[in-house]
């Protein structure tokens, strides 16, 4: 006789099917950072920046899972500013308990997400082991910090990190996983200073295009899809919620990208695709903290004020002579920021058909819970950007951070890896 089935783990199974299902989709983000990142810079680099995400992720997750889950997830220790649950996470990944795995392959894809983020940041001038180190560091020991004190909780009330004791909110990650990999780009790109021939003397800037727009497109297309597990996989749970928060993602995302090409066209005379593309992806990170939370019309508002600030960042870095090739800090870290504000301003009441308590300065919530989010936003700032400069300075210091003149203007896939990603392409177009 076969065993009764009942509606409860019928509904566990469909949370871990439903989960699972969602971590892959994050998974493919992988994909469209490494093609976005080779499209966006020079074809004597792709090797090297395919290389450097297909390692972030190998080596990240097993820094992740080795020490990093037990620091985030573990039972909070000094007041929630730390947890511990022992290395290899024994308390999430043991006997039977299917959850617990399905949790832990979810969390491990937004760990590697926020260590690839930097790749782009410091891309076509830094040495390659030095790359693997700060990955390796991200993945075990500043995102899992950070991400305790305001994620913790998910693995149960006696991991509450310090921050969401506060009632700060972050649904899906625009400050736990984006800020985090956008504060520490920032700190990797002034550490290693611009590529060479960047800037002209007089201070102006140089475009140095990609050798890619196509490669570059269908990695966007690729993050625009991951992120349809990013934030509606976010639940953790297949219930019908996961529908409305694929729309307003998709909202913000159409948003976004529509802004950047109209507020790119007025600055340049020109609908720049790359402006574009990256409006995309600033409406993808800014709402991906209130996603659950708000209405679609203002999912739309929040894509909109996204697709203006990344354009206007890309080109104040610029002005600052910090160098980002594929605009990762000002995707990434300044649209982090702004999502996370945004909740506090656009958290829509029980009356909007939201059963929270959460409610934003736009629909009579107080200034209190934007505080505590502006909190979460400084303390991140504080802690991602001020371990990432003591990391890259280290390296720095250690003469490991950057590659020599020579190489840079060679390549680094010849001069770092003997390889050329686009050999094989000259060889049949010689014959």
């Amino acid at each position: 006789m076969e065993p009764e089935i009942t509606s409860t783990a019928v509904q566990t199974n469909l949370n871990v099917v439903w989960t699972l299902i969602a971590g892959i989709l994050v998974f493919t983000m992988q994909a469209g950072f490494a093609l976005v990142e080779t499209g966006f810079t020079r074809a004597k680099n792709a090797a090297n920046i395919m290389m450097k995400n297909l390692m972030d992720f190998a080596a990240g997750s097993l820094g992740f899972y080795i020490l990093g889950a037990a620091l985030m997830f573990g039972a909070t220790k000094a007041a929630g500013w730390l947890g511990w649950g022992g290395l290899g996470m024994p308390s999430l990944a043991t006997g039977e308990g299917v959850w617990d795995w399905t949790f832990l392959f979810f969390q491990t894809m937004f760990a590697a997400t926020a260590a690839t983020i930097v790749s782009g940041a410091v891309a076509e001038r830094i040495e390659f082991k030095s790359y693997l180190i700060y990955s390796v560091l991200i993945s075990a020991l500043v995102y899992p910090v950070s991400g305790h004190w305001m994620w913790g909780s998910l693995a149960g009330e006696a991991s509450q990190g310090w921050i969401e004791a506060l009632g700060f909110h972050d649904f899906a990650g625009s400050t736990v996983v984006h800020s985090v990999g956008g504060w520490i780009a920032l700190a990797g790109a002034i550490a290693l200073g611009p590529r060479i021939g960047k800037y002209r003397p007089d201070g102006q800037a140089n475009p140095i295009p990609g050798h890619s727009l196509v490669l570059g497109t269908l990695g966007v297309f690729l993050l625009w899809i991951g992120w349809f597990g990013f934030n509606p996989g976010s639940y953790t749970a297949g219930i019908g919620s996961i529908g409305r928060v694929a729309m307003t993602t998709n909202l913000a995302a159409c948003a976004g990208t529509v802004a950047a090409l109209v507020t790119a066209w007025i600055i340049m005379g020109k609908p720049d695709l790359t402006m574009a593309l990256n409006g995309s992806l600033a409406g993808l990170v800014a709402i991906t903290a209130p996603c659950d939370l708000v209405t679609a019309n203002a999912a739309i508002v929040i894509g909109l004020v996204a697709g203006v600030l990344v354009v206007l960042s890309v080109f104040a870095l610029d002005r600052l002579h910090i160098d980002d090739p594929v605009g990762a800090v000002s995707v990434h870290c300044v649209n982090g920021v702004w999502g996370t504000l945004a909740v506090g301003l656009f958290a829509a009441p029980t009356a909007c058909g939201y059963g929270n308590e959460l409610v934003g300065l736009f629909y009579g919530g107080g200034v209190k819970f934007l505080g505590i989010q502006l909190c979460g936003v400084g303390a991140t700032a504080v802690w991602a950007f001020g371990t990432g400069l003591a990391i890259f300075f280290a390296l720095k210091k250690l003469g490991i951070l950057r590659v020599s003149a020579t190489t840079e203007l060679k390549g680094l896939d010849i001069t770092e890896h003997g390889q050329d990603a686009y050999a094989s392409f000259q060889f049949f177009s010689n014959i």
